[in-house]
């Protein structure tokens, strides 16, 4: 956060717009319409007028507010807010200088996922720039090529701002001296005109996607990844198909779901597939990503939302993807995967059973089994999410659980600010649980700094510390070869005290190094925020997860019975 500074410049001209306090009023009345519940802010000299203007508005039914001193921590806990519910919009607010360039991580994130983040950074006039001010840097355009930065300095340019719901939305708001009133700001008198418009489906001129309908022929599975939501399930129950989604896919509901995909993608089974519908971002494995690579499959991609390239190389653009056939595909097909995923989970339990210590899976178990029905769990980047992967049993079509990861670019950044803002923007939620490595905790240890006046959830941390970066012992540089530089350079070893960290930020802290520990302490949470910090070792995961792949490898071929005899396939039609 940028040192206030004094104004070097002479007394300025206010001719060439609106004093800051008008300005001020007109963007609570924006991000109103815009549809932002919550604003983030960082306190700041510059953006003095915007923050006091929204104080004044709060209790008169204006957003609500957030405080938080570190501009990075705030841009991630409103990309929380915003990306946990349709009904939520977040922004962030900032002063000048590099408070601006702490907010790209989030940005880019926000982009790349399809989360409307609005940000709004406040800047000197137009007249200062280029004149050497301190804090003074050429913010318009800091997220280019991106986001498109509107740079503000009237009301009526305010006004003319568009704010499509899944885009982000930057603001520059030239601001001139005076910046803080002689007065607290009054109130901005909010009216029916200052709200959302509520959404009118006629006003929406655009064709209907033409559904793009299935047909029987090739052996088919159905890939759910980031945010493909139950659309993803509806079609693979309607078709009979396996259905491969990643936890964070909205779709990892149901008979059709499958625990244990990714390895069983390396069998008979796997190189069995000819069609691949894909829905959402696949963004886990390799498995996934070289089924979708494979000449031989057949991939119809369903565009995702965000900043993506359309499709896979090969892959043939698809939308609203149907299945009219009478009945299921092909029941044997589905039947040789669901009793594979069931032979090969049962194996995985039994060798996970049978470790002496606690594993990184065994955490991720612990923590869905802890996610009741209509919770919420946030899962860190790396090996956590992957974990869960393995590890997370679908759940009953229904229950109505919310998992979120930052799978936009799969960053560790502000892994605990996401948490807290998801959790801050999900009040009816039966439990708030978030899962990632010490790694990802510590990146974002600021999140945990938070004031005595400000809005906090309820929420536990689960961190299996493992005292590195253990997901980079399951790649190449992981391997014997690279040995004598691998923990320096990639396992990166901190040694930092969890527990003296959550005691300077007054979080409860609680270690634990066992199941049983490890169960008690997620069976009965204290309110408010806490950490779980659960003891592993990293010294064995290369060779665990060389043990678990190999359980995959000694499954029994399973091979579905030959398809009875049907008429040709006429190919895949749109209608």
């Amino acid at each position: 956060m940028p040192a206030p500074t004094p104004d070097p410049a002479p007394a300025p001209s206010l001719s060439a717009g609106e004093t800051a306090g008008e300005l001020a009023d007109a963007l609570v009345r924006w991000l109103v319409r815009a549809g932002v519940t919550d604003v983030v802010l960082a306190p700041g000299s510059r953006n003095a007028p915007l923050v006091l203007a929204l104080w004044a508005a709060a209790p008169a039914g204006g957003p609500r507010l957030h405080v938080r001193i570190d501009e990075r921590t705030a841009a991630f806990l409103a990309l929380g807010l915003t990306k946990v519910s349709e009904r939520r919009r977040a922004a962030v607010l900032t002063t000048s200088g590099t408070a601006v360039a702490n907010l790209h991580p989030a940005v880019l994130e926000a982009v790349h996922a399809g989360v409307g983040l609005v940000v709004v950074s406040a800047d000197r006039p137009a007249r200062l720039r280029g004149t050497g001010a301190n804090q003074t840097t050429d913010q318009v355009g800091i997220f280019s090529p991106l986001v498109t930065s509107h740079d503000v300095a009237t009301v009526t340019e305010l006004r003319a701002v568009p704010a499509p719901p899944e885009q982000v939305v930057h603001l520059n708001v030239q601001l001139d001296v005076p910046l803080v009133p002689p007065a607290p700001p009054q109130p901005v008198a909010l009216g029916p005109a200052d709200r959302p418009a509520p959404a009118d489906p006629a006003a929406d001129d655009r064709e209907p996607s033409a559904p793009y309908v299935l047909e029987r022929g090739p052996r088919t599975v159905v890939v759910a990844g980031d945010g493909a939501g139950p659309a993803a399930r509806v079609l693979a129950e309607s078709a009979g198909w396996p259905l491969l989604a990643e936890p964070t896919s909205g779709a990892r509901t149901g008979e059709n779901a499958l625990r244990a995909y990714r390895l069983l993608l390396g069998t008979d089974l796997g190189r069995r597939i000819e069609r691949v519908v894909v829905l959402g971002r696949p963004t886990l494995s390799r498995p996934v990503t070289n089924l979708l690579a494979r000449d031989d499959v057949e991939v119809l991609v369903v565009p995702a939302a965000g900043h993506w390239p359309p499709r896979p190389a090969g892959a043939r653009t698809i939308t609203a993807p149907r299945w009219d056939e009478q009945g299921v595909d092909d029941p044997a097909w589905l039947a040789a995967w669901r009793e594979a995923d069931r032979d090969l989970g049962r194996s995985i339990d039994r060798l996970l059973a049978a470790e002496p210590a606690l594993t990184p899976y065994d955490v991720a178990a612990a923590t869905f089994a802890a996610l009741p029905a209509g919770g919420l769990l946030v899962v860190g980047a790396s090996s956590p999410i992957r974990d869960l992967d393995l590890m997370a049993r679908p759940a009953p079509v229904g229950t109505r659980r919310k998992l979120l990861a930052n799978r936009g670019l799969a960053g560790i950044d502000g892994t605990i600010s996401t948490a807290i803002g998801a959790a801050l923007g999900r009040p009816h939620s039966t439990r708030n649980l978030a899962l990632m490595g010490d790694l990802t905790f510590l990146h974002d240890q600021t999140g945990l700094v938070i004031g005595p006046d400000e809005p906090r959830p309820d929420l536990t941390i689960v961190v299996p510390n493992d005292d590195g970066g253990a997901i980079f012992s399951m790649l190449e540089q992981g391997g014997a070869a690279h040995a004598a530089s691998f923990e320096r350079l990639f396992g990166t070893p901190h040694g930092t005290d969890l527990a003296g960290l959550c005691a300077a930020a007054r979080v409860p802290h609680l270690r634990v190094s066992s199941r049983p520990e490890l169960e008690q302490a997620l069976s009965s949470p204290n309110g408010g925020i806490e950490v779980v910090e659960a003891v592993v070792d990293r010294a064995g995961r290369r060779h665990l997860d060389e043990r678990l792949r190999a359980l995959a490898l000694d499954l029994a071929p399973a091979r579905p019975a030959a398809r009875p005899a049907a008429r040709p396939a006429a190919g895949p039609t749109v209608r």
